[in-house]
């Protein structure tokens, strides 16, 4: 085609699109998925122990072993690091080269939010700050704490923790990190109890990380109602798959409702956590089933 073709077809099709006579050229927007699904570096941690992956090693491995580009760290797989900047940089840089989210890190070992004690709840709220620090360099929105403490009843136990995540979301707010608190053993894992307290501290960045296999004697699908509300993650425990790829522990189809019904659209992260096949097979199954759920709901 020479250029006085070019030119006169080129009017032509402005006039046509003008008239509207063909079909518009411009690409619709696409509605954002339901939800983003992530992947909790706990899924792999018999292969970090193995030291088959590191830590620095684990987002690219879960983009190409998973086709996952978000991540939820623990910090005990790095637990040296939390003020090496050099180490945190590396990582920083890596994620960032290669296109991955860095969600959150789940904080374990440093002490109990909610001791009885003044002294020791202060330091623990003082060892956790260098992982709110950490969490904010690589740019992401939370760390995960438990809520675990010390008191003669529920609501000596309560007051504790409360007064613990405060001091601690307080500290969290001038970074913009949330403090999200896990059903994760003891009280946390009675939804209506973790409520209170999180309706008591009522802060914006003091939330909840509602993990599906995490409710013990309390009912799951209550317990994720009763967080949802506060919900800034979810946390999608895998066990046990049926040949149909259902988890046979919790109903994902159910789970999910509720999450969704509750207004959440954030990441949900795949935790698996069973023996009976390989953690790569457990995540690949995690990650299929999620996508089932999220296909079927966006339906609607």
């Amino acid at each position: 085609m020479n250029r006085r073709n070019f030119i006169q077809t080129s009017i032509g099709t402005i006039g046509a699109l003008a008239a509207g006579t063909v079909p518009s050229l411009a690409f619709e927007d696409q509605a954002p998925p339901l939800f983003e699904i992530s992947l909790a570096e706990w899924s792999l941690h018999n292969m970090i122990w193995k030291k088959n992956l590191t830590n620095m090693d684990f987002p690219k491995y879960a983009k190409d072993e998973f086709g996952i580009t978000a991540v939820e760290y623990v910090n005990g797989f790095f637990k040296d690091k939390a003020k090496d900047v050099k180490y945190l940089t590396e990582l920083k840089k890596r994620t960032g080269d290669e296109g991955i989210t860095n969600v959150l890190i789940m904080i374990d070992g440093e002490g109990q939010i909610g001791a009885a004690e003044n002294k020791k709840r202060q330091q623990t709220v003082d060892n956790h700050k260098k992982w709110v620090e950490a969490a904010q360099f690589l740019g992401c929105h939370s760390i995960r704490v438990n809520a675990f403490g010390g008191g003669k009843n529920r609501d000596e136990k309560a007051d504790n923790v409360i007064h613990g995540l405060t001091k601690l979301s307080e500290f969290a707010k001038d970074f913009n990190i949330n403090i999200v608190v896990e059903n994760h053993g003891g009280l946390s894992s009675d939804g209506r109890w973790l409520k209170q307290v999180l309706s008591t501290v009522n802060m914006p960045n003091c939330g909840a990380l509602p993990d599906f296999g995490n409710f013990k004697e309390y009912d799951r699908y209550q317990g994720i109602t009763d967080l949802m509300p506060f919900a800034k993650g979810v946390s999608a425990k895998s066990r046990v798959f049926d040949d149909k790829g259902n988890e046979t522990q919790t109903n994902f189809f159910k789970a999910m409702k509720i999450c969704l019904d509750a207004g959440y659209r954030g990441h949900v992260g795949i935790e698996f956590e069973g023996k009976e096949i390989s953690e790569q097979d457990g995540i690949h199954k995690t990650k299929a089933l999620l996508e089932k759920v999220r296909d079927t709901y966006s339906k609607g």
